[in-house]
């Protein structure tokens, strides 16, 4: 029998066990229990695994997030054992309490792990954010469609890519699009950070693994070293998360320039507002760039070993998803051995002293954004209803 746990505050209401396996599943899962609160007036529990954006929303995490945020084809090695124990034990919890739904975020090789194992079982399975599997794996959607009940995409183009297998997709609109909203007020901004009035500001984003960002972090700041003498003004913003904030702060005591570490995601997007340019891992922190309307130099650089096959694995002109949605280079990028100190100085140079080429971005991050909005309703609200609907398919069908 599927559980209706008591509330927090003594409320009844449907169980939604949900996983998140990375920083950036952490916001999305935030927001989409915020979202669920809402629609269910306060009337819903949740349980599962998340990070310090979910445990504001009242989740206690099964297992510590920063255990799962490795990427890269051999850098998870080390750390098999370790997410085999924490899929047991969220295995074991899930089948305890036997939720209403449970939702699993980004993350597929950790929480569709758990997906898999628990299909067949009674309890509705969504996934949420899409495998690209337009970019790597395609036989994946395929797969995915034998357990799952709905996917929940990001990207307009992707529903079909899944739905030929006969699985229910829905595209719900990108969720930087609603992380902007908030708006912001960049001189109060510099103001809190002692920012002059004219000094220039960059945002500097490596990531959120620590493997990514102990790769990037001496080459950003090489970066910079080269710009010092053209851009004595610069001041940089580095927004982080918790799991490599530490490893950040060590790092940017060496840079060139004065540096303010923002250890809460919360004001990333008050970085944005108040930025000049930004160089930035590759990954979502390029489409958030593109909404916030912030030019930007995007990096990325693998592991060896991964690095080498990636482009056996990989078939797409690009990484950035701007570009990826326009089909041009939008967002410059440099990977792998392009992604060099000098490479990205030009580039973050460009950006930095000519207005037209900043404007010629910021228009095609206009027309890239366009395309990521799913109608009026914010992403984290469409996502919310679709699982509602499939809660309450389910207690019918349970109670027919």
């Amino acid at each position: 029998m599927i559980a209706r746990e008591t509330g927090p505050e003594g409320e009844s209401g449907p169980l939604v066990f949900l996983i998140a396996g990375e920083p950036s599943g952490d916001l999305l899962g935030a927001r989409l229990m915020s979202a669920l609160r809402k629609r269910y007036r306060g009337q819903v529990r949740f349980a599962g695994v998340g990070g310090a954006a979910m445990a504001e929303q009242g989740m206690n995490s099964l297992v510590p997030i920063s255990d799962l945020a490795v990427m890269g084809l051999l850098e998870v090695v080390p750390h098999i054992p370790r997410i085999l124990g924490h899929i047991r034990r969220t295995l074991i919890k899930a089948r305890e309490l036997r939720p209403a739904v449970l939702v699993t975020i980004d993350a597929p090789n950790f929480s569709l792990a758990i997906a898999k194992r628990l299909a067949g079982e009674g309890i509705p399975l969504v996934h949420y954010v899409a495998p690209s599997v337009w970019a790597w794996k395609p036989g994946r959607a395929k797969r995915m469609a034998r357990y799952l009940d709905r996917l929940l995409t990001l990207l307009p183009f992707e529903p079909p890519y899944f739905e030929r297998h006969g699985l229910a997709t829905t595209f719900v609109g990108h969720p930087a699009i609603e992380a902007a909203q908030a708006g912001s007020d960049p001189a109060s901004f510099r103001r809190r950070h002692d920012i002059p009035e004219n000094a220039k500001v960059v945002c500097i984003l490596p990531g959120s693994r620590r493997g990514e960002v102990r790769r990037l972090l001496p080459i950003f700041g090489e970066t910079l070293k080269r710009l010092s003498a053209r851009f004595p003004d610069l001041h940089l913003i580095v927004p982080t998360v918790p799991t490599v904030a530490d490893v950040v702060a060590d790092a940017v005591q060496a840079w060139p320039f004065p540096v303010s570490v923002l250890r809460d995601t919360s004001v990333k997007y008050d970085a944005f507002a108040a930025a000049d340019a930004a160089l930035a891992a590759s990954g979502t922190v390029a489409v958030e760039l593109a909404v916030a309307g912030v030019p930007a130099v995007i990096a990325y650089r693998l592991a060896p070993l991964t690095g080498f096959l990636a482009p056996f694995l990989i078939k797409i002109k690009y990484v950035s998803l701007p570009n990826i949605l326009l089909d041009r280079e939008v967002q410059p990028e440099f990977l792998q051995g392009a992604c060099t100190p000098g490479n990205l100085a030009a580039a973050l140079g460009l950006l930095l002293g000519d207005a037209a080429v900043r404007d010629t971005q910021k228009k095609g991050a206009r027309d890239a954004v366009a395309k990521l909005q799913a109608g009026e309703e914010a992403p984290s609200e469409r996502a919310a209803r679709q699982i509602e609907v499939l809660i309450q398919t389910g207690t019918q069908a349970r109670n027919s």
